[in-house]
Protein backbone atom coordinates (compact mmCIF):
# COMPACT_ATOMS: atom_id res chain seq x y z
CA UNK A 1 0.00 0.00 0.00
CA UNK A 2 2.55 2.97 1.11
CA UNK A 3 5.79 2.88 2.92
CA UNK A 4 6.56 5.93 5.31
CA UNK A 5 9.81 7.35 6.82
CA UNK A 6 7.59 9.20 9.51
CA UNK A 7 4.40 11.48 10.58
CA UNK A 8 2.19 10.21 7.56
CA UNK A 9 -1.51 10.84 7.58
CA UNK A 10 -2.04 7.40 6.35
CA UNK A 11 -1.11 6.27 9.68
CA UNK A 12 -3.89 8.43 11.34
CA UNK A 13 -6.69 7.31 9.08
CA UNK A 14 -8.63 5.00 11.54
CA UNK A 15 -7.43 1.73 10.24
CA UNK A 16 -6.40 -1.02 12.53
CA UNK A 17 -2.84 -1.41 12.46
CA UNK A 18 -1.32 -5.13 13.29
CA UNK A 19 2.82 -4.15 13.67
CA UNK A 20 5.26 -6.57 12.90
CA UNK A 21 8.75 -6.12 14.97
CA UNK A 22 11.77 -8.64 15.53
CA UNK A 23 15.40 -8.26 14.80
CA UNK A 24 16.74 -7.73 11.47
CA UNK A 25 16.56 -11.35 9.25
CA UNK A 26 14.39 -12.53 11.65
CA UNK A 27 11.82 -13.44 9.19
CA UNK A 28 8.71 -10.91 9.35
CA UNK A 29 8.67 -10.19 5.80
CA UNK A 30 8.26 -14.02 5.28
CA UNK A 31 6.11 -14.29 8.12
CA UNK A 32 3.24 -11.41 6.27
CA UNK A 33 3.69 -13.36 3.59
CA UNK A 34 2.99 -16.43 4.65
CA UNK A 35 -0.17 -14.86 6.28
CA UNK A 36 -1.68 -13.59 3.13
CA UNK A 37 -0.57 -16.23 1.26
CA UNK A 38 1.49 -14.43 -1.11
CA UNK A 39 5.27 -14.39 -1.80
CA UNK A 40 6.15 -11.32 -2.60
CA UNK A 41 4.18 -8.93 -0.48
CA UNK A 42 6.29 -8.04 1.64
CA UNK A 43 10.36 -7.97 0.17
CA UNK A 44 12.42 -10.56 1.66
CA UNK A 45 16.26 -10.96 1.91
CA UNK A 46 19.11 -13.21 2.92
CA UNK A 47 20.81 -10.25 4.46
CA UNK A 48 19.83 -7.96 7.44
CA UNK A 49 18.55 -4.75 7.52
CA UNK A 50 16.42 -4.45 4.16
CA UNK A 51 13.58 -3.23 5.30
CA UNK A 52 14.34 1.19 6.15
CA UNK A 53 10.79 2.09 6.20
CA UNK A 54 7.21 2.23 7.93
CA UNK A 55 5.65 -0.67 5.08
CA UNK A 56 1.88 -0.53 5.22
CA UNK A 57 -0.24 -3.12 3.72
CA UNK A 58 -4.04 -2.97 3.48
CA UNK A 59 -5.70 -5.99 3.85
CA UNK A 60 -9.43 -6.57 2.97
CA UNK A 61 -9.50 -2.75 2.96
CA UNK A 62 -10.08 -3.69 6.88
CA UNK A 63 -6.53 -3.44 8.39
CA UNK A 64 -3.01 -2.55 8.23
CA UNK A 65 -0.11 -5.01 8.32
CA UNK A 66 2.55 -3.12 9.47
CA UNK A 67 6.12 -4.17 8.22
CA UNK A 68 9.08 -2.43 10.71
CA UNK A 69 12.85 -2.49 9.97
CA UNK A 70 14.24 -5.18 12.46
CA UNK A 71 16.28 -4.03 15.05
CA UNK A 72 19.99 -5.40 16.28
CA UNK A 73 22.72 -5.76 13.17
CA UNK A 74 21.59 -4.33 9.72
CA UNK A 75 23.96 -3.59 6.73
CA UNK A 76 23.96 0.32 6.70
CA UNK A 77 26.14 2.67 7.76
CA UNK A 78 26.11 3.74 12.07
CA UNK A 79 23.99 6.68 11.07
CA UNK A 80 21.27 4.81 8.24
CA UNK A 81 20.95 2.56 11.64
CA UNK A 82 20.94 5.39 13.87
CA UNK A 83 17.40 6.79 12.02
CA UNK A 84 15.88 3.50 11.67
CA UNK A 85 15.71 2.81 15.16
CA UNK A 86 14.70 6.28 15.72
CA UNK A 87 11.67 5.84 13.56
CA UNK A 88 10.73 2.29 15.04
CA UNK A 89 10.80 3.72 18.26
CA UNK A 90 9.01 6.98 17.47
CA UNK A 91 6.32 4.45 15.74
CA UNK A 92 5.88 2.00 18.53
CA UNK A 93 6.13 4.08 21.87
CA UNK A 94 6.03 7.63 20.87
CA UNK A 95 3.65 8.44 18.43
CA UNK A 96 -0.18 9.11 19.14
CA UNK A 97 -0.30 5.95 17.28
CA UNK A 98 -2.73 3.64 18.31
CA UNK A 99 -1.60 0.17 17.28
CA UNK A 100 -4.18 -2.86 17.24
CA UNK A 101 -1.62 -6.21 18.15
CA UNK A 102 2.16 -5.70 18.19
CA UNK A 103 3.35 -9.48 16.71
CA UNK A 104 6.63 -9.84 18.38
CA UNK A 105 8.72 -12.09 16.11
CA UNK A 106 11.86 -14.14 17.34
CA UNK A 107 13.56 -16.82 16.37
CA UNK A 108 12.62 -19.92 18.16
CA UNK A 109 15.99 -22.12 17.52
CA UNK A 110 18.07 -18.84 18.53
CA UNK A 111 15.52 -18.10 21.96
CA UNK A 112 15.22 -14.05 22.61
CA UNK A 113 18.40 -12.30 22.20
CA UNK A 114 19.03 -9.25 24.52
CA UNK A 115 17.55 -6.93 22.08
CA UNK A 116 14.44 -9.02 22.07
CA UNK A 117 14.45 -8.96 25.83
CA UNK A 118 14.39 -5.05 25.79
CA UNK A 119 11.76 -5.16 23.31
CA UNK A 120 9.67 -6.97 25.74
CA UNK A 121 9.84 -4.81 28.51
CA UNK A 122 9.71 -1.82 26.61
CA UNK A 123 5.98 -3.21 25.25
CA UNK A 124 5.30 -4.52 28.57
CA UNK A 125 5.67 -0.78 30.32
CA UNK A 126 4.12 1.09 27.27
CA UNK A 127 1.06 -1.85 28.24
CA UNK A 128 0.43 -2.99 24.12
CA UNK A 129 -1.37 -5.09 23.22
CA UNK A 130 1.25 -7.77 21.79
CA UNK A 131 1.47 -11.36 21.10
CA UNK A 132 5.15 -13.46 20.75
CA UNK A 133 6.26 -15.84 17.00
CA UNK A 134 8.70 -17.82 17.89
CA UNK A 135 8.96 -18.62 14.15
CA UNK A 136 11.61 -20.74 12.28
CA UNK A 137 10.45 -23.82 14.16
CA UNK A 138 10.83 -25.91 10.85
CA UNK A 139 14.90 -25.51 11.61
CA UNK A 140 15.00 -26.94 15.04
CA UNK A 141 15.74 -30.53 15.44
CA UNK A 142 12.71 -32.40 16.69
CA UNK A 143 14.86 -33.77 19.97
CA UNK A 144 15.36 -30.12 20.49
CA UNK A 145 12.38 -28.65 19.84
CA UNK A 146 10.35 -29.17 23.54
CA UNK A 147 13.52 -27.71 25.23
CA UNK A 148 13.57 -24.75 22.74
CA UNK A 149 10.14 -23.72 23.35
CA UNK A 150 10.49 -24.04 27.41
CA UNK A 151 13.52 -22.25 27.45
CA UNK A 152 11.47 -19.38 25.23
CA UNK A 153 8.34 -19.78 27.25
CA UNK A 154 10.47 -19.21 30.46
CA UNK A 155 11.95 -15.95 29.33
CA UNK A 156 8.75 -14.51 28.14
CA UNK A 157 6.28 -15.48 31.14
CA UNK A 158 2.46 -15.33 30.59
CA UNK A 159 2.54 -14.10 27.33
CA UNK A 160 1.27 -15.98 23.85
CA UNK A 161 3.56 -18.03 22.45
CA UNK A 162 2.71 -19.26 18.85
CA UNK A 163 5.68 -21.54 17.58
CA UNK A 164 5.50 -20.70 14.03
CA UNK A 165 6.86 -21.56 10.34
CA UNK A 166 6.37 -19.10 7.51
CA UNK A 167 8.50 -21.48 4.99
CA UNK A 168 5.94 -24.54 6.59
CA UNK A 169 2.80 -22.62 7.14
CA UNK A 170 2.60 -24.01 10.29
CA UNK A 171 0.61 -21.76 13.34
CA UNK A 172 -1.16 -19.70 10.67
CA UNK A 173 -4.34 -20.19 11.90
CA UNK A 174 -2.82 -20.11 15.43
CA UNK A 175 -1.87 -16.15 14.25
CA UNK A 176 -4.94 -15.19 12.39
CA UNK A 177 -6.53 -15.95 15.26
CA UNK A 178 -4.42 -13.80 17.33
CA UNK A 179 -4.71 -10.99 15.45
CA UNK A 180 -8.59 -10.53 15.13
CA UNK A 181 -8.80 -10.78 18.40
Amino acid sequence: MKSVLGTNKILADGTPQVVFIGRSNVGKSSVINSLTKQKQLAKTSPFPGRTTEINLFLINNSLYLVDLPGYGFARASWKERERIQKMMYWYLFRSEIKQKKVVLIIDASVGLTENDEYMLYNMESQKKNFVIVANKIDKIKQSEYKKKMEAVAAAVGDHTIIPYSAEKKLGVAALVDEILK
